[in-house]
């Protein structure tokens, strides 16, 4: 008895290793040519395939009809595209009324859509982080772990030494807008959850300042959702200059290490997360003195690394991680505890932080 279940322990384990080794076959093949994924996504979105399949009265077309709308002249091509873009699941087939194969949206395509009034697009979000200026880093990532002298970053070796992230946008306009917009993108999505999850983050406040806000479009929705709140746009003046009227927000330039206008409360979205913890604390610390002592708070949406219970996004935050790491001299992802260092010395007395089931979580830091 003792030798046959030693024999079937032995059997399972070989089996185990054997399933192991099959899923490993399978899985470098997929990190070899991984960069296909994004690539043909960045591909549909130029094309403006999810567009044209929105504005088709069916919302479903063929592989011609998809062709003549986006103007391919080898209708071959974009089979080869859409084949692999179905097998992804992001967009899907389906029969038409005739019989023949169409392609349809999925909730994942529909994130691709670049005009309309649909706010889960992330197109300009993939095609920003898809662009050679921000790919080009992640491939100096063995140098800067190797030599990391946190003087110069990833991004400084590919586009010039002392070229940081900030200084290549105000060199690069185009640059400068597509990383604009992919914020727009970002916060269309994420601000409206916020403002239907916890709405009670903005009571009693009456001015409120997003700093490092881009072209307004947070501000906007959280003034437009509470438009009792007189709403600043504040960040550096080659932003603000070019930042598109909005009701109920003034659009103002200056250096948040200089000074925060005065206001009720301060929103930060993904700035804090490109600066080590010293200029965070300094970056705190004017926004603390922005604030009133009795009544005023600092909002802060950025990602908490390894927070309790089973958290979808983890993985995608450790990417960002290693994005922030590679664009930036020293920002990094922070869990709570490295959160809660740069709080204190910041000179908050206490903070909160709130999931809101996304990338980011919310952190209230009270002075």
């Amino acid at each position: 008895m003792e030798e046959t279940r030693i024999s079937d322990s032995k059997i399972e384990k070989e089996e185990e290793e054997a399933n192991e080794e099959a899923e490993a076959e399978v899985e470098i093949w997929n990190y070899i040519f991984g960069f296909c994924n994004m690539a043909t996504v960045k591909c549909a979105i130029e094309l403006g395939i999810a567009d044209a399949i929105d504005n088709h009265h069916q919302g479903l077309m063929t592989l011609s009809e998809l062709s003549s709308a986006v103007g391919c002249t080898d209708p071959s091509y974009l089979y080869r595209v859409m084949r692999l873009l179905v097998h992804q699941k992001i967009f899907k087939e389906k029969a038409t009324v005739h019989g023949t194969t169409g392609y349809a949206h999925t909730p994942l395509s529909c994130r691709l859509l670049r005009r309309g009034d649909n706010t889960n697009s992330m197109a300009d979000f993939v095609l920003v982080e898809s662009s050679p200026a921000m790919l080009a880093p992640l491939q100096c990532l063995s140098n800067l772990v190797r030599v990391n002298t946190k003087n110069n970053s990833a991004f400084e070796e590919i586009h010039g030494v002392g070229n940081q992230f900030w200084k290549y946008a105000v060199a690069n306009p185009g640059h400068s807008k597509l990383f604009t917009d992919a914020l727009s993108s970002d916060a269309r999505v994420v601000i409206p959850r916020i403002i239907e999850m916890c709405p009670e983050v903005f009571d009693g406040v009456k001015s409120l300042v997003d700093v490092g806000g881009g072209n307004g479009t947070t501000i906007g929705l959280l003034v437009k959702a509470f438009p009792w709140i007189k709403g600043i746009n504040f960040d550096l003046p080659h932003v603000a200059s070019v930042a598109p009227e909005c009701d109920g927000v003034t659009h103002v330039g200056g250096d948040m290490f200089a000074y925060v206008p005065k206001v009720d409360a301060v929103i930060m979205k993904w700035i804090l997360h490109d600066w080590n913890d010293e200029e965070c604390i300094k970056i705190l610390k004017k926004c603390r003195e922005a604030i009133p002592k009795d009544k005023g708070k600092v909002i802060i949406l950025d990602a908490v690394i390894g927070q309790p219970n089973e958290d979808k996004f983890e993985g995608v935050k450790l990417m960002l991680d290693i994005v922030i790491m590679a664009h930036t001299n020293t920002g990094k992802e922070r869990t709570s505890s490295e959160w809660n260092s740069i709080l204190v010395k910041a000179g908050f007395s206490h903070y909160v932080i709130k999931s809101i089931h996304a990338i980011y979580s919310i952190i209230v830091a009270f002075p």
